[in-house]
């Protein structure tokens, strides 16, 4: 004769209070989340005044309005933090330039795509060229991997136009090496103010015209 095993009925009291802790749990997940991404962009703030040798976790905590230990809880190392908002940094550069890729843009309309990014976040990442060197391996291997994102979306627009004379990686060197040398010394070249603003649309212009693109 087949057994027939009854399962014992789960108070509704019980019942309630698993549905409260589960509910609980939502909201303390949301929470952590919500605070995570708060200590991120007051990170980013923060690296973008001060640069990232001279700003500070303490600074960091105290714009977040968060206590110390409640930051490392997040990160445990400055290090950890700085890699993850450069990883931000990177989804919000790769994702615009992707977009205009799956739409085929033309070359002049990605690179301007990409001045707008940087213009966006400009301070933030001058002090990632100016420091880059001076940054830990595993910042600057983040730092690498976000140029060679770049560099990918670029490559993939001027494959499609017609052969050209100088080598694409060439090109690409030269596109982001005429952008890093401007932000690195745009004290010079537009005192107080964004030097993207300022002077992107020539850069574009100069460096369009030069590689016939």
């Amino acid at each position: 004769m087949q057994k027939i095993f009854i399962l014992p009925q789960i108070p509704s009291e019980l019942y309630n209070e698993r549905q409260l802790s589960e509910c609980m749990l939502m909201i303390r997940t949301a929470q952590k989340e919500q605070t995570r991404h708060h200590l991120l962009n007051m990170a980013y703030g923060e690296f973008a005044q001060k640069g990232f040798l001279a700003a500070k976790t303490l600074d960091i905590a105290t714009a977040a309005g968060v206590s110390h230990g409640t930051l490392f809880l997040h990160f445990p190392t400055k290090e950890q933090l700085l890699i993850k908002t450069i990883d931000e940094f990177g989804i919000r550069v790769g994702t615009k330039l992707k977009r205009l890729i799956k739409a085929k843009a033309e070359a002049r309309q990605v690179l301007a795509a990409h001045l707008e990014t940087i213009e966006e976040y400009e301070s933030f990442y001058a002090n990632l060229v100016i420091e880059g060197p001076l940054l830990p391996p595993s910042v600057r291997n983040r730092v690498f991997m976000i140029q060679s994102g770049v560099a990918h979306y670029l490559e993939k627009t001027m494959k499609k136009m017609a052969p050209h004379a100088v080598p694409l990686h060439f090109l690409l060197n030269s596109w982001l090496g005429l952008i890093h040398y401007h932000l690195v010394n745009r004290d010079l070249f537009a005192p107080g103010k964004s030097v993207i603003a300022t002077r992107g649309k020539d850069l574009l212009d100069h460096f369009i015209k030069t590689f016939q693109l």
